[in-house]
C-alpha cells in the first residue's frame, strides 16, 4: 500500500495482470499464488491468459467471473464516497462501520493507519489512486466476465476459492459456474465471513488456506 502510484494512471487489468506475472518472475521456485477481490481477478487474469507462469496452486478469495452487480457497486460507491479524505482515524472507521455495519467495530481505530495516507492538506486518504475509478477502471460487465472465464477455463493448477459466507459479491449460482470451468477447483466458504474474509475471520481463512496448501503435492 506504501508503493507510488501508477505514472500513466495505468490501472486496467492487462496492468495488474502483468504485475502479477513480474512478481512471479522472481521467485526462485512456483508459488502458491493468493488473490483477494480485485487481486484475486488479476491472479486469475495471470494463471490464465498467455503468457502462462509456472505456479504451484492458485487461492482466489471471494472473487469469480460472475460477480454480483449490486456487490460491485457498493464498493465502487464507498470508493467514491470519501475523496475529501478523513480528519482523523475515527472519523475513517466512521466510515468503515457504515460500509459494514455486520462487522464489529475495534476498540482502537488505529489499525486503519496503514491503509491511510497523510496528505500535504492534513487530511487521511485512502491508499489508492483517486485515477482508479475513472473512465474504463469500473470494467463493463459483460465482457469483463467473458475474459475471465476464458481465463478459469486455461487455468490447470489446484486452486482453491474461499468464499466469505455473507459475501454480496461471490453467490452460490457464481461459485457453480466458477467450479464448471476449473475441473480441478474446489470452494470452502467462512460462514461468518463478508467479502473482506481474511479481516473479518482470519483465523478461518489462514486455515482453509494452510490445509490447502498442506495436500499439495
Amino acid at each position: 500500500g506504501d508503493s507510488a502510484w501508477s505514472e500513466d494512471g495505468d490501472y486496467s487489468f492487462d496492468a495488474f495482470a502483468g504485475d502479477v506475472r513480474a512478481v512471479i518472475a522472481e521467485c526462485p521456485q512456483p508459488p502458491a499464488l493468493v488473490g483477494a477481490s480485485l487481486g484475486g481477478l488479476s491472479a486469475m487474469l495471470a494463471a490464465g491468459e498467455a503468457p502462462m507462469p509456472e505456479l504451484r496452486a492458485l487461492v482466489l478469495v471471494d472473487v469469480v467471473p460472475k460477480l454480483e452487480r449490486d456487490g460491485v457497486m457498493q464498493i465502487v460507491q464507498f470508493m467514491l464516497a470519501h475523496s475529501d479524505g478523513f480528519a482523523s482515524l475515527d472519523e475513517a472507521a466512521d466510515a468503515v462501520a457504515e460500509y459494514l455495519p455486520g462487522r464489529k467495530r475495534a476498540a482502537s481505530s488505529e489499525g486503519l493507519r496503514k491503509n491511510l495516507r497523510l496528505h500535504p492538506d492534513g487530511r487521511l486518504r485512502w491508499h489508492w489512486d483517486p485515477r482508479f475509478l475513472l473512465g474504463e477502471r469500473v470494467p463493463d460487465p459483460e465482457p469483463a466476465y467473458a475474459r475471465l472465464c476464458s481465463a478459469a477455463a486455461q487455468i490447470r493448477v489446484p486452486t482453491l476459492l474461499v468464499r466469505g459466507g455473507r459475501s454480496d459479491l461471490v453467490s452460490e449460482e457464481g461459485v457453480q459456474d466458477f467450479l464448471q470451468r476449473i475441473p480441478n477447483a474446489e470452494c470452502i466458504a467462512v460462514s461468518e465471513a463478508g467479502h473482506m474474509v481474511a479481516g473479518d475471520d482470519n483465523d478461518a481463512f489462514n486455515r482453509a488456506v494452510e490445509d490447502f496448501l498442506a495436500r499439495l503435492p
